[in-house]
């Protein structure tokens, strides 16, 4: 496969794509593969139409994909194989609260409101209210159910939580 690297846009374009026997042989397994994801065998059949000579411009019509993306799977198939046809692996989900606002949740959970808060006990709004106005803490009030239901606290009339 001979690439150049597009001057503008920062991707690489296949002129030629020249597949061996073994090559074509793989790819038409992967793309009829009812053991692989629907995209893995979309990116096998694009890297085969490209070995047939067909332009980039029909196989993203054909796929339904962009031209860049066409460019993605040829660049990444000739770079890494079938391996480049798999799933890249994406980071799991980040925690939208940082552990020590956990804690600090369940700490304030477990003391009285302050006194001249005029509070008798928290609720969650109040908590949040509270977290956001004197400590810089912003969650929400859904946040600080959660925490309580999934800690089993309940903090009752006289400030103090039940555990």
């Amino acid at each position: 496969m001979t690439l150049f690297v597009e001057p503008d846009a920062g991707w690489l374009v296949g002129l030629s794509m020249i597949l061996s026997t073994e090559q074509l042989d793989a790819l038409r397994e992967l793309a009829a593969s009812r053991h692989v994801s629907g995209d893995v065998a979309l990116r096998a059949r694009i890297v085969l139409w490209s070995g047939e000579g067909r332009r980039r411009k029909d196989i993203a019509e054909l796929a339904g994909v962009s031209p860049v993306t066409v460019d993605r799977c040829k660049a990444r198939y000739a770079a890494h194989g079938l391996a480049g046809l798999a799933e890249k692996r994406r980071g799991g989900p980040r925690d939208q609260v940082p552990p020590r606002t956990r804690g600090r949740v369940i700490a304030l959970t477990k003391m009285s409101p302050p006194t001249d808060s005029g509070l008798t006990h928290w609720s969650t709004r109040t908590l949040s209210s509270y977290l956001r106005r004197n400590e810089g803490i912003t969650v929400s009030w859904h946040y600080i159910a959660r925490v309580w239901r999934e800690e089993n606290l309940k903090p009752n009339r006289s400030g103090a939580s039940k555990v």
